[in-house]
């Protein structure tokens, strides 16, 4: 397992400076996905350690011990569709008023403006 060290010294001489913003929870969020951050958020900094460890090993398609940066975008694509899935679903319900899995646009304006309107 190998220990976090401060930034200054993960920069390699002459790359690009990652800037902090928006911060840290959204590099959290984008990396593990909203709702797993959340969960991860709970926990101690061992059990955080361990399951990150395991997923380090998932993000690792070739297992040969390192994460390459197709690696890392290829995960974090794959998070964020999930989050967006998982969003869609949850929201549908919210959108399709009459519930016959279709959303019309008056539905949809009811939905988004209705105390407007």
């Amino acid at each position: 397992l190998g220990k976090p060290t401060a930034r200054q010294e993960r920069a390699r001489p002459g790359a690009a400076q990652h800037e902090d913003w928006p911060g840290f929870q959204y590099d959290h969020e984008a990396f593990l996905g909203k709702e797993e951050a959340r969960s991860f958020d709970q926990l101690s900094p061992e059990e955080s350690r361990e399951r990150l460890g395991k997923i380090v090993y998932r993000i690792d398609d070739n297992k040969d011990g390192f994460i390459t940066t197709e690696e890392l975008k290829t995960w974090i694509k794959r998070v964020q569709k999930r989050y967006i899935y998982e969003n869609v679903a949850k929201v549908w319900k919210d959108y399709d008023l009459n519930k016959d899995d279709k959303i019309t646009w008056e539905e949809y304006k009811q939905a988004t403006y209705g105390y407007y309107l």
